[in-house]
Formats: C-alpha cells, sequence, structure tokens
C-alpha cells in the first residue's frame, strides 16, 4: 500500500475513533451549564404546565438548571422556528405537540420541517379534550347544541389558540363529522381563548381537560362532551362525544420533546432515558393522571415513528381546512 494511502486510511479511522470518543464524551458531561426548553404556546397552558413538571425533574437528575422559556405566535411557528434555528448541542429543547404535526401540512410555508429539523427526544403525555359552551348558549347537551348550529349556520363562533393547534383541529373535525357551520375565532394563545368563552365573546371551545376543568367546576363554562374513547376520571359525569352523538369522534393533544437536527445521539439518549424516568415517578404520574393526563413512554425511534405518522393522521383535515378556507 503506498505510504498517501496508508496514512488517508489511517486518519479516516482516526477521525472516526476521535468523533465516537468525543460523542460518548459529550454525553457523559452533559449537561456542563443551563439547557433552555422552548414552549412555542403561552404560558399556563398544558405544554408549559408540563414543561415546568418534566424541567424541574431533569434539573434535580443532571443538577443543572433547565428553563422553561414560553415563545408563542403564528400557532407555534415563532418558538419552533427558533428552536430549530438553534445549536445542535442539548443545549435547546422544544416542548411541541400535535401543532406542530398538523402545521405540517396546514401551513407549508413555514421556514422548517417537523422531520428535518429536529431529532425525536421522548413524548411526555398525552390527555383527552372537552367540548365547553358558554353558559347562555341554550344547549345543555351535545346533541342539542349540535342542532342548534345547524339551525343558525355561521353565527356561533368557536375558539382556539390558534391555527393549526389541537383544539382548531378538534373544531375542525367536529364541523366535518356533524356538518356544523362553526366559525373559527383564533386566538393568540389558550389563555386568550379560554378568558374569551368564559366571558362570552365566542360560544364554544374545545380545550385540554387539564386546565378546563376548574372553569368547568366553577360553572363558568358547561361541558358537553370529552373527547377520548372513554370517558375521564376528571369529568366522570360528561359523557364522550361518541356517547353524546358523535359516534367515531375522537381528539386528543399530546406533548412531547424533540431537539435540532444533529443533536449528538448520545445526548439525545439520555435525555431520552431521564425523561421515560420522569413520566413514570409514581408522583408525576399521580399528579398528571389528577389532571386527566397520562404517560407517553417510547424510545427515540418509537417516538420518531409516531411523530411520522401523526403528520400522516392530521393531513387530511388539514387539507379540508385549507380547502375550505380559501
Amino acid at each position: 500500500m503506498a505510504p498517501g494511502i496508508a496514512w488517508a486510511l489511517l486518519a479516516a479511522l482516526s477521525a472516526v475513533v476521535f468523533g465516537r470518543a468525543s460523542a460518548h464524551s459529550q454525553a457523559a458531561d452533559y449537561p456542563t451549564h443551563l439547557v433552555r426548553v422552548i414552549v412555542p404556546f403561552g404560558a399556563g397552558g398544558p405544554a408549559d404546565v408540563a414543561a415546568r413538571l418534566i424541567g424541574k425533574y431533569l434539573q434535580d437528575r443532571f443538577k443543572q438548571p433547565f428553563v422553561v422559556e414560553s415563545r408563542p405566535g403564528a400557532g407555534g411557528v415563532i418558538g419552533t422556528l427558533e428552536a430549530a434555528r438553534s445549536p445542535a448541542d442539548g443545549y435547546t429543547l422544544l416542548m411541541m405537540s400535535n401543532t406542530q404535526t398538523a402545521n405540517e401540512t396546514l401551513l407549508p410555508d413555514r421556514n422548517y420541517q417537523l422531520m428535518r429539523d429536529f431529532v425525536a427526544v421522548a413524548p411526555v403525555n398525552s390527555s383527552d379534550l372537552v367540548i365547553v359552551v358558554h353558559p347562555s348558549v341554550p344547549a345543555t347537551t351535545l346533541r342539542q347544541f349540535i342542532a342548534l348550529a345547524k339551525s343558525r349556520p355561521g353565527t356561533l363562533n368557536y375558539a382556539s389558540s390558534g391555527t393549526g393547534t389541537p383544539y382548531h383541529m378538534a373544531g375542525e373535525l367536529f364541523k366535518a363529522m356533524t356538518g356544523a357551520d362553526i366559525v373559527h375565532v383564533p386566538h393568540r394563545n389558550s389563555g386568550e381563548a379560554r378568558n374569551n368563552i368564559i366571558g362570552g365573546q365566542v360560544e364554544m371551545m374545545i380545550d385540554a381537560v387539564t386546565v378546563m376543568a376548574p372553569n368547568i367546576a366553577a360553572g363558568q363554562v358547561r361541558a358537553l362532551a370529552t373527547t377520548g374513547k372513554t370517558r375521564t376520571s376528571v369529568l366522570p359525569d360528561v359523557p364522550t362525544a361518541d356517547e353524546a352523538g358523535v359516534p367515531g369522534y375522537e381528539a386528543t393533544i399530546w406533548l412531547g420533546i424533540v431537539a435540532p437536527a444533529g443533536t449528538p445521539k448520545p445526548v439525545v439518549e439520555a435525555l431520552n432515558v431521564a425523561i421515560r424516568d420522569a413520566v413514570t415517578q409514581p408522583e408525576v404520574r399521580a399528579q398528571r393522571a389528577a389532571q386527566g393526563a397520562a404517560p407517553m413512554v417510547m424510545t427515540t425511534a418509537e417516538f420518531d415513528r409516531y411523530l411520522r405518522g401523526d403528520i400522516i393522521k392530521w393531513a387530511g383535515i388539514a387539507r379540508l381546512f385549507v380547502k375550505t378556507a380559501r
């Protein structure tokens, strides 16, 4: 073998070995300083609550700060784009939801692609939604509300925290399955949407059980149905939409963590193990169960497949919305 070729092969082999050693060193040392957890939704919503809960556990485990930063706007695009443009070193994470998987179809002009610009880390939890109306709405059951909406097409409004969010997609799915003509009113965040239905500015909202349950208990809104396959223990007297007159209707909100593409695999795996441990801790499970949320436990590969499947799942209803909005 010629000396030049031998040296080239040796250099290439050394680079591979050094690269592997460097990656393992990064994972062993990770983290050495503050980690940002970007939440692309409003403060006080399900993603924010979950990020702070998981962030505290990760902070205790890794002995470094995990700081939650709220970056809402444009249906989650602003915060997601900021995370996508961050260094791929494990020190910026994104708390995402099915908003991001719906946006893959709904917002074709965004400046990132979920499965190109991010790597799956771990899911966190899922929860049912609840269909609520303002107490002034003359409907005490879901069937009555559907009949009311059909008798007054285009005059009733429903709130969401923005285009592409689970609340919006659940609303469009509801419209598609019932034929009710209800006008979508997007808001800057879920807190604003929640305040407007409580205040009576909009008639209806499909919101996360985890955050809307206290408002239902206080009589500020009226629950008509939940959106899971079975009734939730948080609202056991409220029927599912399937039971209440919309056969087969199901919609949930799920949350998970991703990192910028190129983040070292050992770091991603270390985070996955830590998050899986966090969501299965008895106190975390109990706290989230009391709010109607169930833990999701997957490997990085399983979560990657889940994300790709969810993009496909919501593509049909997203395309339907885009078509009818033109």
